[in-house]
């Protein structure tokens, strides 16, 4: 089969490799018809994630159709169609049992990190009873892919960390596709006031299409003093981080309310400074975290009731062998205007 393979720091290439077996009961081979490219993948390909390993298989996100099964798997036969969790989950371990499925002792976040993942033309899912939903009739594969991650983990670290509640006033830092799916989710617990902050001012055009209240634009203006105008100097009940750089951590530190939340959800590849000088008295709580997916189900429901549309955020579409080509576009994504891309098989 044909996978994309790190090869080490911005090294990558669409080459033959031998296509996954069932190695352990519970396995379940797919394969893939749509997968995507996050931005977790760009973080691997700078040398941010030391873990993962020349000759890995990339990805975590995708639906396909089940092509085996093992012996013990309950739930897939070959012929289902089935969405791919980003998260691995055993179902039986410790953490498992209190829903932390990225912390599960056998599991976790493994595909394209640990295990070879989806960005190829097949995939071996571990523990696929769990690990994988049936696609419900109907709706758009597309719609799909985003839910194997960046909306699970813009609900889950995002809006649920931050405890983002009725009437409140919220800011989210970085409008790439994790961001937007914060925005989406946010949507749910209906705050008064969302405040998206980038430094593309495309991006914000296409946030104040999603739902977005008010945009800044970082190099335009101030950020964090137009904010804090906005807001008659109180700052923000909810600041949200959603890139992963020292100074949009930054942003979210001066902008925060007395009282308020700051939830990281961006990948960080070095230190941030905290301002605990400041902050301590302050009465707030920071939050951070790897997605656990357990809101993947609610997830599917609230797209078969078209209660939200996470297909508007794919802006890109290639086939699965020209992934070279979408890496260049995403990696490129304020030239290109990209948010997310879809490959398919």
């Amino acid at each position: 089969m044909k996978a994309l393979v790190y090869q080490g720091p911005g090294q990558k290439d669409w080459i033959e490799k031998e296509k996954p077996g069932i190695e352990k009961p519970t396995d379940v081979i797919v394969r893939i018809t749509r997968t995507t490219i996050c931005g977790t993948d760009l973080h691997i390909l700078k040398g941010d994630v030391p873990a993962v390993t020349p000759g890995r298989t990339l990805g975590h996100e995708g639906v396909g159709v089940v092509e085996a099964v093992g012996e013990a798997v309950a739930n897939f036969k070959p012929g289902d169609a089935v969405l791919i969790s980003c998260v691995t989950s055993c179902g039986r371990c410790a953490n498992c049992k209190r829903q932390l499925y990225a912390h599960c002792d056998d599991g976790g976040w493994i595909l394209g990190h640990k295990i070879d993942g989806t960005q190829a033309e097949y995939v071996r899912i571990p523990h696929g009873d769990i690990s994988l939903y049936l696609l419900p009739e109907g709706v758009d594969e597309e719609a799909l892919v985003m839910l194997s991650d960046i909306m699970p983990t813009g609900m889950e670290i995002g809006v649920q960390a931050g405890h983002v509640k009725p009437g409140d006033t919220i800011a989210i830092v970085g409008a790439g596709p994790v961001g937007m799916s914060v925005l989406l989710t946010a949507q749910f617990y209906s705050p008064g006031r969302i405040i998206m902050i980038d430094m593309d001012a495309a991006r914000l055009e296409l946030a104040q299409q999603f739902g977005a209240t008010d945009l800044v634009q970082v190099g335009a203006e101030d950020v964090v003093a137009r904010v804090l105008e906005m807001t008659g100097g109180r700052g923000v009940d909810v600041a949200i981080e959603a890139v992963g750089i020292p100074a949009t951590f930054d942003i979210c530190q001066k902008i925060v309310s007395a009282g308020g939340n700051i939830a990281n959800v961006g990948v960080h590849g070095k230190p941030v400074q905290l301002h605990i000088e400041e902050l301590w008295i302050k009465n707030i709580n920071i939050s951070m975290g790897l997605v656990c997916t357990n809101t993947t189900p609610m997830l599917i429901k609230t797209l078969q009731s078209g209660k939200v549309d996470p297909a508007r955020l794919v802006t890109h579409r290639f086939a699965l062998g020209e992934i070279l080509q979408a890496y260049e576009v995403f990696g490129n994504a304020a030239r290109e205007k990209a948010m997310k891309v879809i490959l398919t098989a």
